[in-house]
């Protein structure tokens, strides 16, 4: 009873922990997940027994349910209306952007940074997609959003596959695998997962319109259990459960049904505790103290820099040049590649497979940092500046227009 008590006490002082961070993150120009990164790795470092008191295969398995809680929020968040008018620039993002951006990372780390190929593709592989944690909080309660921040939400939510079978992919080569393989596996993460996600996106506004539940916030548990089913009926049958729940968001966001506003509410406030949570039990995994290491924050930075200015502006800037976007926009979307929990997750995988753990932890840890700290704060400052300006010019039109009201009715 009393180990019991203990473990409810810890995990109670850990939640109101967190809770007190998200409120100093509200008066921080940064994203807040940068706040839950490094306060946590500051913890472990200066607390004796705190580092290595979460094993990395507890964190890997916590990551994975946060990212669940945080698609399905951000594919509600989009639903089907927003996200058909970004589908091709999202497709072309999350997929061909996502494969040519893990080979440039790879090509840059091989040959400017002495990578050995097997490192250097699993560095790609990590570094390459769009994090979904970092995005949607960024653009967390900012419902104005055009078709450019859609295909930025649609990208990280459709990236993950391609990461990932890259990764099993390496791995496999490592072990005497095929090159052919990785193509194998990226389809099948891509058709499973979106086929088990339609299917479940489909089926839960029936099932919440018919259901009869006695209390209105079991709406949003029936929402979080269909999510759950489908990541695990798509991982279950080697496709990619993420793409799964996000499918599953994005079909059901479009819908009426029942409670919508209680679902709405419980899957964001779901997903922003998850997003505190995992970003603090990835800090708890650094080791501070490997950092000082040249070999590690050195290399991170400069990846950091290749990565953010070289690799993806060099393959998204051309990928979206037949699509309708402004010059500016373009360069947005490049620009705002951001990296955080995905990348960390696939560094730890590779490290529970025993490649390279410390080093390649370290520099993805360093990058993750560089990109929530700059690109994040910047891209949040851009949106609200471009809110800020639309809401101006829709004034200006109302104004403009009240004259020539009252002179039509005159």
């Amino acid at each position: 009873m009393h180990a019991t008590a203990a473990a409810v006490l810890v995990a109670a002082a850990a939640a109101a922990v967190l809770l007190a961070c998200a409120q100093a993150a509200r008066r921080l120009p940064v994203p807040s997940a940068a706040l839950f990164l490094v306060a946590a790795a500051a913890a472990s470092n200066l607390l004796p027994g705190l580092h290595g008191s979460v094993p990395v295969d507890a964190v890997v398995q916590l990551a994975v349910v946060a990212l669940v809680l945080i698609l399905f929020d951000g594919g509600l968040k989009v639903g089907w209306h927003r996200f058909r008018t970004a589908l091709l620039p999202a497709a072309l993002l999350g997929i061909a952007g996502t494969a040519g951006t893990a080979a440039a990372v790879a090509l840059l780390s091989h040959f400017l940074l002495g990578f050995g190929w097997t490192l250097a593709g699993l560095v790609g592989a990590a570094l390459a997609p769009t994090d979904p944690a970092v995005m949607f909080s960024v653009l967390r309660g900012r419902p104005a959003r055009g078709r450019v921040e859609t295909a930025l939400e649609a990208e990280s939510g459709l990236n993950d596959p391609v990461a990932i079978a890259l990764v099993v992919g390496v791995l496999a080569y490592t072990r005497g695998g095929s090159v052919p393989a990785i193509g194998r596996e990226f389809a099948l993460q891509l058709l499973v997962g979106a086929a088990v996600g339609a299917v479940v996106g489909v089926a839960l506004p029936w099932l919440l319109r018919h259901a009869v539940f006695p209390s209105d916030g079991l709406y949003g548990i029936a929402a979080l259990v269909a999510a759950l089913l489908a990541y695990g009926l798509a991982a279950v049958a080697e496709g990619s459960g993420f793409l799964a729940v996000f499918v599953v968001g994005v079909l059901a966001g479009a819908e009426r049904t029942p409670r919508k506003a209680e679902v709405d509410r419980f899957a964001e406030a779901l997903a922003s505790f998850a997003e505190m949570a995992v970003f603090a039990a990835l800090g708890l995994t650094i080791d501070l103290r490997t950092l000082g290491d040249r070999l590690i924050w050195l290399d991170g930075l400069v990846l950091a820099l290749l990565v953010t200015l070289v690799a993806r502006p060099l393959v998204i800037v051309p990928l979206t040049a037949p699509l309708r976007f402004r010059r500016a926009e373009r360069l947005f979307l490049a620009w705002a590649g951001m990296k955080g929990a995905v990348p960390i997750l696939i560094a730890a995988l590779a490290s529970l497979s025993g490649f390279e753990s410390e080093r390649m932890y370290g520099i993805v840890f360093v990058v993750v940092l560089f990109s929530v700290l700059v690109q994040g704060t910047s891209v949040r400052l851009l949106v609200r500046k471009h809110l800020t300006d639309a809401r101006r010019q829709h004034a200006a039109q109302n104004a403009s227009s009240r004259p020539a009201d009252r002179v039509t009715t005159a």
